[in-house]
């Protein structure tokens, strides 16, 4: 499965960078594949793997913050292994013209 998810902690001043970083530093302590954006980290595992991941990194986010805000998104399919760069993958197939679907199909809205 995948889980994207963001933390934000609330309450504790402007700048949130130093406690997303330790929140991020969790993840990537993990040895889950992950990877991170500007709005999201993703992780790859089995669902207890995952999540038990995601509440390490807001409990060390909220041992720092007095409030943690927390948007989770999953892409749960049993089964499925290296979806975090396969689907990446297959869309930048689409977009390179390597597959035969039509633009605009079904295909396109599917990853």
């Amino acid at each position: 499965m995948l889980i994207a998810f963001s933390i934000t902690p609330l309450g504790g001043g402007d700048s949130v960078g130093d406690l997303v970083a330790e929140a991020v530093r969790v993840v990537r302590e993990s040895g889950l594949p992950n990877r991170t954006d500007a709005m999201f980290t993703t992780v790859e595992g089995e669902w207890d793997e995952v999540m038990a991941v995601v509440k390490r990194a807001v409990d060390v986010v909220a041992a720092q913050a007095p409030r943690v805000s927390v948007v989770l998104k999953a892409d749960v399919r049993p089964g499925v292994t290296d979806a975090l760069t396969a689907k990446v993958a297959r869309v930048e197939d689409r977009l390179a013209g390597r597959d035969g679907d039509a633009p605009g199909g079904r295909a396109a809205t599917r990853q």
